[in-house]
């Protein structure tokens, strides 16, 4: 396989990697270089991927720390090319940043400039992708439409647009609030036509 196939293999099988361990200083939760490393070596083996680290610029400074003791600090930029069995390649470069009172400033700036290159180059998840078979959602019901949010009928307008016509249809949908007969709720619209009726059937009996 080329490289291309060869990482979406191993981007096919990569398991989630949680963020398990803890920073006691800053007390925040971070995957550490090792994680990665354990996930990554099998899966690269067994798709015959590997990775070859060039540092293309570094820099390094001393700080003081806050109690007067000394810090060696690095920054390196460093590009990963991934080759798998046929030759083919791609790159990734990235910066990675680390400090240390000793030796190890530069070798911790390249463990996070790897990891790094592995978490954006493969996607690594933070958590296993629950299976939507694993869980049962409550049943739940269509919540009902109140009668009182419903609209006008198209008999309510009929009925109503007989007997309301020109300023008379203006007074009604001003006396309500409205702009149109279209925005008159079915409730009000029946207590309308109910008093139609009976002012029809009181002028019946008068006459």
């Amino acid at each position: 396989m080329n490289i291309f196939q060869s990482i979406t293999k191993i981007l096919e099988e990569v398991p989630a990697i949680g963020k398990n361990k803890k920073n006691t200083t800053q007390n925040f939760m971070f995957r550490g270089i090792d994680d990665v490393m354990n996930t990554f070596q099998p899966l690269l083996a067994k798709h015959k991927v590997f990775i070859v680290p060039q540092v293309l610029e570094q820099t390094r400074e001393e700080r003081q720390t806050s109690k007067g003791g000394t810090l060696i600090y690095s920054i390196c930029k460093i590009k990963y090319t991934f080759y798998a069995e046929d030759g083919s390649s791609i790159e990734a470069i990235v910066i990675g940043e680390g400090m240390d009172s000793g030796d190890k400033a530069t070798n911790k700036a390249m463990a996070i400039a790897m990891k790094y290159a592995m978490f954006q180059v493969f996607c690594i998840p933070t958590e296993e992708m629950k299976d939507p078979d694993s869980e049962t959602p409550p049943e739940s019901k269509k919540t009902a439409k109140k009668t009182a949010d419903i609209k006008i009928q198209p008999t309510q307008i009929q009925i109503i647009s007989k007997y309301y016509v020109g300023e008379n249809m203006d007074k009604l949908l001003k006396a309500n609030n409205l702009t149109k007969l279209e925005d008159m709720t079915m409730v009000k619209a029946s207590e309308i036509i109910k008093k139609l009726q009976e002012v029809s059937k009181k002028e019946s009996e008068e006459k």
